[in-house]
């Protein structure tokens, strides 16, 4: 039945006008990438690998069309002359060859174009592997058992099994199609009895077709022995002794085997029957399970199992030598040092030690609440949570850490969400915001030193931020556009101090792609699909189009080929705010190299589910942390500097992207005063370090001296590391102290500490040096869960009355120090009120706990503290004087021996309800309110009063072990803990 004409007529028109959207849609997408990366200078990134992934398609699609579609067009012209009837075709292949000869070109030419679409895509997405190899770069080292440089299993083993694969597939799918071309058009048939009938042109056909298939299998058992370098037979990762005597032979003589196979096969092609075919076949399947599979079975069963120690210490030595090397824990980077930690108090002198009576009180986790409450300024900027932990010079040119945030923009109100607001006005975040980690003011909340909008601080004048606005940051996942008029300017800056009005401003910066002109802007219109880009009067010659804003993204579309850091970090860089971002090269194809999971081992209480999420690989068995990385808060220039020049991973990219990344020494000295050792790489080492400390084989098979890394003793997280903090250390035997990244171990099984490991974070000679203090083996020393069970147990009942009203008591990073030949260990407590009509409460420090052998501290400030465990005032470095017995100091409550721990409770029950009220009027009463929180600082005071001084116990009808109910942020007023200037220290989320 024929179509109508103009249904006729209609349908090609249909079908031309979906291909002519469809290839709009595509050069929509590649000439608006190409502006993007024209507009952060690396049009060259775009051009190598939009021509790679082009030639690599086609590359791909030719050749497997030409083996596939030549197989297919040979087959046909190989049909027997006189038709199906030649064997008697049984009626059904009649029926399908009739169906199908009309249409045979065009099946044939669809078949091939998606065979060739989808064979393209494949390829194309293999341009890594292909520019590995095209680049490689020596290692200048060499395996153990096969004795060939490691650039051959890292570029060059994984391009020839790309490339086996790619024949394999081709062959398979040329027999497929072959032999049903044969079928339809008469080349054989099956018949009972007889088995089948062929010609001998397709019997000759599918016979070489078969003996090229026996030919790669041969090859592939060749290039298998190679492979057994990454195996997971034996104890560890790597060819094992059943891998190297049984395997490894075995995978010889398979491919010898399947080479006389292939030649059977290929005699086929003058000798008809199928006897021999059938004999190789057998041959092939039935040595392939007895020596393939078999024999190495007995040998693993009866050989080494009984002995497997003894016959697998070689094969440890080598799994342990590439582990450590591959990860960068290698004898060259890691120091082990034996530490006895029986240091007393009286050993320790804190108020010469900047170190320990300086440490951070702040936790970025826990303060992030208070920074927004304190630093908001309007409900449609926040912070990243949590916050990031960097250090600055203060006015007397001390190094000190601070906890940084950026004010970034989450768009505009709900009411006032528009298409305008939201891409037009709401366009940038505004201010720097930072406040010194190791001190709070007089209410316990952060002591800023950069806040406000405009910004001001000490910290801003002194570090000369100059450029406050943020453009580029983590939460800028919608685009906009910017750069307007100037003389009408729209883009809001930040709100007035005075009024309700608001400053605006205009971008001047050269971030983003002019969309000035109508073409851009066509073609701006179609990919989001929004025709007011188009139709808006408000766009004019001026104006840019800023999109793929946030940093990390940034970095992953110029740097493809890195593993990026789950938490880039703002800093002040040259009078401009700037995120650093640590890019990792990564792999899975070290030989002999303990391959695990990436995720697994970044995964702690500090880690942000969503980048962990976002990685391009999981399995690694070899990282380095080879770039560095900067994106422009204000325009969003990305540059990438080169960190590790021995990484012959990043030698290869550089080959394959010449210019992409710069060398160390161009980096501004300030811009390297705020690098840091990257979070991620150091847990992946501590992870690896946990067993492969250890590097004897013996040793490491019995795995009784194996280290776990311990669960965050936080009561809010249960079996989830703890995170590694950021802390100015001074390491046993150092002149001076060192910003930090430090870590704890405990043993496999049990809760007592293991070691402590530290890395010099600095940028200089030390950097990325780890230094492991193993603790004895044969003694008791509390790891960070007992240490928090006993802060709980001997803090219950002041806490608890901190606690009272619903509040919660939230406790802050455990931080660890070697100090005076032992360890001490000190914790910040907040208190989060409870929650109320129009409140948002956010935690506020009250409490700082010190713990030094079995020596407890508890107090409202860290020095008060320091001195009830050390027994001297750090700030005098004199004992605390005690007033004479039976006198009180000149002020003093009364203590509770008097005054019953009833009638304290009930005073601080009024104080933190009278303070509830006054904040609770419109406008709230702070002069009531101050007046309240003095009242139940007094309160505490004769709480702290009831014990001798240096005592840690529990008051009076305290009950053990008691806890308060812990929460995450707190209400306004808190006893005052006076910031010491101290050396750089941080926590999780830094």
């Amino acid at each position: 039945m024929r179509l109508p004409r103009r249904p006729r007529i209609l349908l090609p028109v249909l079908i031309a006008v979906a291909a002519f959207v469809v290839l709009i849609l595509i050069f929509t997408g590649i000439y608006t990438d190409y502006l993007w990366y024209d507009s952060v200078d690396f049009a060259s990134v775009f051009s190598t690998l939009l021509v790679t992934q082009i030639l690599l398609f086609i590359v791909g699609a030719l050749v497997m069309v030409a083996i596939v579609g030549g197989n297919m067009l040979l087959a046909y012209r190989a049909r027997p002359m006189f038709g199906p009837g030649s064997f008697g075709s049984p009626q059904g292949a009649d029926r399908y060859r009739l169906a199908l000869d009309p249409h045979r070109r065009l099946v044939f030419l669809i078949g091939m174009g998606v065979l060739a679409l989808f064979t393209g895509s494949s390829m194309a997405g293999q341009w890594k592997t292909w520019m590995l190899f095209a680049n490689g770069t020596p290692f200048n080292a060499k395996d153990q058992q096969f004795h060939l440089d490691i650039s051959f299993f890292m570029f060059t083993y994984p391009f020839l099994r790309m490339v086996l694969n790619f024949l394999f597939t081709a062959v398979i799918l040329s027999i497929v199609v072959a032999a049903v071309v044969h079928y339809l058009y008469g080349g054989f048939r099956f018949q009972s009895p007889g088995g089948v009938q062929a010609t001998r042109a397709a019997r000759a056909h599918l016979s070489v077709l078969l003996g090229v298939f026996v030919l790669l299998k041969a090859a592939a058992y060749l290039l298998d022995r190679y492979d057994l370098v990454y195996s997971t037979r034996g104890f560890v990762d790597g060819a094992s002794y059943t891998d190297v005597n049984a395997v490894l032979p075995a995978k010889g003589i398979l491919a010898v085997i399947a080479l006389i196979c292939a030649l059977i096969f290929f005699a086929g092609v003058v000798r008809p029957g199928g006897m021999w075919p059938g004999v190789a076949f057998g041959l092939l399947v039935l040595s392939a399970i007895l020596i393939g599979s078999v024999y190495p079975a007995l040998v693993e069963q009866f050989q080494v199992r009984p002995n497997q120690q003894l016959k697998e210490q070689p094969y440890i030595d080598r799994n342990i030598a590439a582990t450590r090397e591959a990860f960068g824990v290698g004898d060259r980077n890691v120091t082990v040092t034996q530490y006895q930690a029986e240091g007393t108090p009286e050993q320790g002198e804190v108020a010469k030690d900047s170190t320990v009576s300086g440490v951070r009180l702040l936790d970025p986790v826990l303060v992030a609440k208070t920074f927004e409450q304190q630093q908001r300024i309007r409900g449609f900027y926040d912070f990243t949570d949590p916050l990031d932990v960097d250090r600055y010079k203060d006015a007397d040119g001390n190094v000190r850490d601070h906890v940084v945030a950026v004010r970034e923009l989450t768009g505009p109100p709900g009411e006032l969400n528009n298409w305008i607001n939201r891409h037009l006005v709401y366009t940038h975040g505004y201010g720097f915001v930072a406040a010194p980690g190791n001190e709070v003011d007089s209410e316990g909340l952060p002591n800023f030193d950069a806040k406000d909008m405009p910004v001001e601080g000490s910290l801003v004048t002194s570090a000369g931020l100059k450029e406050p606005r943020v453009y580029f940051g983590e939460e800028g996942t919608d685009y906009v556009v910017v750069g307007g008029s100037a003389d009408n300017p729209q883009e809001l800056d930040y709100p007035k101090s005075v009024g309700s009005g608001q400053a605006d401003t205009t971008y001047t910066g050269k971030g983003g792609v002019p969309v000035g002109g109508l073409f851009n802007r066509l073609l701006y219109a179609i990919k989001y699909g929004e025709k007011n880009l188009l139709l808006s009067g408000d766009i004019n010659g001026n104006s840019r189009i800023l999109y793929d804003r946030s940093p990390a993204e940034r970095v992953a579309k110029v740097a493809p080929f890195l593993t990026l850091d789950a938490d880039p970090y703002p800093a002040i860089v040259d009078g401009r705010i700037v995120w650093i971002i640590d890019g990792y090269t990564t792999a899975d194809e070290y030989p002999y190299s303990q391959s695990g999971s990436y995720s697994d081992m970044i995964r702690d209480t500090a880690t942000d589910p969503r980048a962990i999420a976002a990685q391009p690989r999981d399995d690694i068995n070899y990282i380095r942390n080879s770039v560095k990385a900067t994106v422009d808060a204000y325009d969003g220039t990305v540059k990438l500097y080169e960190w590790d020049a021995t990484d012959p991973l990043l030698k290869s990219w550089e080959k394959a992207f010449p210019g992409l990344i710069q060398p160390k020494d161009r980096m501004s000295p300030q811009l390297t005063e705020h690098l840091r050792y990257p979070e991620d790489l150091f847990k992946v080492q501590r992870d690896i370090l946990s067993r492969y400390h250890i590097t004897d084989a013996r040793s490491f098979y019995s795995g009784q001296d194996f280290w776990n890394v311990p669960d965050d003793p936080s009561p809010t997280e249960t079996n989830v590391k703890q995170p590694p903090y950021y802390l100015s250390v001074k390491m046993p035997g150092a002149q001076s102290s060192s910003f930090s990244l430090t870590t704890t171990f405990v043993p496999r099984r049990g809760p007592n500490l293991a070691a402590f490991m530290a890395v010099d974070s600095t940028p200089g000679p030390g950097y990325g040096k780890l230094q492991i203090l193993r603790m004895p083996s044969n003694t008791t020393i509390s790891g960070p869960g007992q240490v928090q069970n006993t802060f709980t147990n001997k803090t219950a009942g002041e806490l608890n009355i901190l606690g009272i009203g619903k509040a919660k008591i939230l406790y802050g990073n455990l931080l660890t120090l070697p100090f005076a030949g032992g360890l001490v260990y000190v914790e910040p407590v907040y208190v989060q009120a409870p929650a109320g009509a129009g409140q948002e409460p956010y935690p506020i420090l009250r409490r700082v706990l010190v713990m030094f052998g079995d020596k407890v501290g508890y107090a409202g400030t860290l020095q008060e503290a320091l001195g009830q465990v050390f027994g001297e005032s750090p700030q005098t470095g004199q004992p605390p004087q005690q007033p004479p017995t039976g006198q009180q100091p000149t002020g003093a409550k009364p203590p509770a021996a008097e005054s019953s721990l009833a009638a304290i409770a009930q005073q601080a029950q009024k104080a933190y309800q009278d303070a509830q009220n006054a904040l609770s009027k419109s406008p709230p009463d702070w002069t009531a309110y101050g007046a309240a929180q003095k009242a139940l600082k007094e309160a505490l005071d004769q709480l702290a009063a009831t014990r001798p001084a240096g005592a840690a116990t529990p008051p009076p009808g305290a009950t053990p072990g008691a806890t308060a109910s812990p929460g995450a942020a707190a209400s306004p007023g808190v006893t005052a803990s006076p910031g010491a200037s101290a050396s750089p220290s941080s926590s999780p989320g830094g």
